[in-house]
């Protein structure tokens, strides 16, 4: 360890420029793997990278944070705002955001300034990580540990923690913390569902994506009958 931190020290600009290169596009990669792996319209990496909104949103957050965590706060916010019309995405620049963060769709996303976003977590459009307007404290915005999925149009609100492998349903509003493994649904949030045996969080980490929409949506079984119903008359 010593004789390679003597060697980081004596390497030239270039050969640290390339193995600083060489780890952002593998950070990347890895981005584009993750929205491959949970999107199923995603066809290869090059169309994510090209044509995915919450993959360039993504980036320019990067650049964004990297002048705000350099106290450029100006350019910061300037950059966040060209993405935001870019790709109709709002991530403040102070939020701090982990690895292979997906935002499916992304339009209306909204992440505060001191929100907190760990590895392997999944959002979908029209979500809120904000405040309650009520916070008097440094921290007042969301943090959600690894592996959480947010539905659609749900806010997560306040100095909150959503931890490991919850999820919160499309449409609800959130305003206390969440325990692992855990989905909850509606307005204000409760606990739906709560997964204890072992087996089932193994299955539960395995996949991010929302496959059981009488826990999502509670009341989503009951409309697709009466939908059904309806059809056949």
């Amino acid at each position: 360890m010593r004789n390679r931190n003597v060697l980081r020290k004596n390497a030239d600009p270039l050969s640290c420029a390339i193995e600083v290169a060489g780890s952002k596009l593998h950070r990347l990669s890895d981005l584009l793997g993750a929205y491959q792996r949970r999107d199923p319209a995603a066809r290869s990496k090059l169309e994510i990278l090209l044509l995915y909104p919450g993959v360039h949103a993504m980036i320019m957050h990067r650049v964004s944070n990297w002048f705000w965590t350099h106290h450029m706060h100006f350019i910061a916010r300037l950059n966040s705002q060209i993405a935001r019309h870019i790709t109709g995405i709002e991530i403040h620049p102070g939020a701090t955001i982990g690895r292979r963060f997906v935002m499916d769709h992304g339009m209306g996303i909204v992440i505060g300034e001191t929100t907190v976003v760990g590895d392997d977590c999944m959002i979908y459009h029209g979500v809120t990580l904000g405040g309650t307007g009520k916070e008097r404290t440094a921290k007042r915005h969301p943090t959600l540990e690894d592996h959480v999925l947010v539905g659609c149009g749900a806010s997560v609100l306040g100095p909150i923690t959503v931890h490991s492998h919850s999820r919160v349903a499309s449409g609800a509003v959130l305003l206390h913390d969440v325990p692992e493994y855990t989905t909850v649904a509606g307005i204000p949030a409760k606990p739906v569902r709560s997964v204890k045996d072992k087996h089932q969080k193994a299955a539960s980490s395995a996949s991010l994506r929302v496959d059981d929409e009488d826990d999502i949506c509670p009341d989503c079984h009951d409309k697709k009958r009466h939908l059904s119903r309806a059809t056949h008359l």
